[in-house]
């Protein structure tokens, strides 16, 4: 039997890191296969250390449909009718007529590589792309998962895959229209297809596949109840109470609004994730927060396409719990999901530092720990930067002119408010720089890679 190749220890000094438990100064992490063996605090650099200014937590992005990357900046002319995420929709339908496996793999190879350089280590991808051009299933059902695990691998980003059960068009179980082909799966395919998946995603480190009932309006309520077994044990991920046409129709269907409808009807927990939320009552809002389930948040993409602004202050003033996500990745950007976040709170309120959490805490650091914690939890994973935890770390370049003499929770409010992306140096994802200076190591053939794709999907 071959022994197992073991890495030998690295070492990283940080001037001040933002551990689990708060900044903590002369901070040395030991790295050892992937994840942190051992942690210091309050000491000088040795020899052999690899130094740098200020170590985060790396940011889980909790929402991407990877294949929509390929759309960017091409959906925003103005139709005919009023445009609203309906119109939109149908955009996004005509965008993968024409993607094949390997396209969509080069395609999420660059969404990942842009996620890694803006600080996000670990993906949760909404996986829905099933079927092949003609609507017809491939040979083996998780040919696409196959391509995004595939992209995962090439970018060097951790995976949470969660393979979309989509089978009906509308609520009810109004039959599929033809633009949606490429998603559907009925139970019996969608159940192989977790199981394939597994197996698709075994050669990744940490790699975890989860379930994503798509939305009410695209699965029944009989399938969550075969789906309940599957569910307790893994992340669960659904679009809910996005826009208000949803929540019209799903009033019109069950006399129910979508968050109160799904709480009152499937055993929601701390293991799932609803994504967008946009539409709550202040009961459901409540509700919601009681569950301990995190709320998916996707400023945006939410912004974008004029989806609405979540109630976020209700919502924390409850004790409830967000992650975020590039949904779309109209713009990959983790600073700036954390940013207009907080605008828009300032907008829809008309005051400044809405969930900062209270008088004299910092809005920065209110915002960067609240979304580790939950992207964390969304994803299946535990916070980094604590021993035994995976080793997914940024640096941020204290030189930076938005960043200089900046300490401690300044450092986070000056990152997200005014030097955003560009203060990104170095990115570990399990113990691996996949980011130096700011860029990833293999941007050249990604991007050289996105552009044969691109060349064929709009030639």
């Amino acid at each position: 039997m071959q022994a197992k190749i073991v890495e030998p220890a690295q070492t990283l000094f940080f001037d001040q890191a933002l551990m689990v438990e708060g900044w903590a100064a002369g901070v040395r992490l030991t790295l050892c296969d992937g994840r942190i063996a051992a942690i210091e605090r309050d000491c000088l650099p040795a020899a052999g250390d690899e130094r740098h200014g200020c170590g985060l937590p790396a940011m889980s992005n909790v929402h991407s449909h990877a294949f929509q990357r390929e759309m960017a900046g091409r959906a925003e002319r103005s139709g005919s009718n009023v445009d609203s995420f309906w119109t939109w929709r149908e955009a996004m339908y005509a965008s993968v007529d024409r993607m094949t496996p390997d396209d969509l793999r080069a395609v999420a190879s660059l969404a990942y590589m842009e996620m890694l350089e803006s600080g996000f280590s670990r993906v949760g991808e909404f996986h829905y792309l099933h079927r092949d051009i003609d609507g017809a299933p491939f040979a083996d059902v998780a040919e696409m998962s196959v391509a995004i695990t595939a992209a995962a691998a090439e970018a060097g980003i951790g995976l949470t895959l969660l393979p979309v059960l989509y089978s009906y068009g509308g609520f009810g179980g109004l039959p599929p229209q033809p633009a949606q082909r490429r998603f559907i799966q009925d139970i019996d395919a969608y159940l192989r297809l977790l199981e394939e998946a597994e197996g698709a995603v075994r050669a990744l480190p940490d790699a975890i596949v989860g379930i994503a009932p798509h939305s009410l309006r695209a699965v029944s309520p009989d399938q969550f109840r075969l789906l309940g077994p599957a569910m307790k044990h893994r992340p669960v991920h659904i679009h809910i109470a996005e826009q208000i046409r949803e929540v019209e129709d799903c009033l019109a269907w069950s006399g129910r609004r979508p968050v109160e409808w799904l709480l009152d009807n499937v055993d929601v927990g701390a293991n799932w994730c609803l994504v967008h939320a946009t539409h709550m009552t202040e009961a459901e809002t409540a509700a919601l927060a009681r569950s301990g389930a995190v709320a998916g948040l996707c400023p945006i993409t939410e912004a974008n396409l004029g989806d609405g602004i979540f109630p976020a202050p209700a919502f924390l003033a409850a004790g409830g719990r967000f992650g975020i996500g590039s949904d779309s990745n109209v713009r990959i950007d983790c600073a700036e999901e954390l940013r207009l976040l907080e605008y828009g709170q300032r907008l829809l309120h008309r005051r400044r530092n809405m969930l900062a959490g209270g008088p004299g805490r910092s809005t920065g650091r209110a915002l960067y720990a609240n979304a580790a914690r939950g992207g964390a939890q969304a994803l299946g994973v535990g916070l980094q930067l604590e021993v035994g935890g995976a080793a997914d770390i940024i640096s941020l370049d204290l030189g930076h002119p938005g960043l200089l003499d900046k300490s401690g929770d300044a450092i986070l409010d000056a990152y997200i408010f005014a030097a955003g992306a560009d203060a990104v140096d170095c990115v570990w994802r399990y113990g691996e720089k996949v980011v130096v200076g700011g860029r990833h190591r293999r941007r050249g053939e990604i991007v050289a890679d996105y552009i044969r794709a691109l060349e064929r999907l709009i030639g």
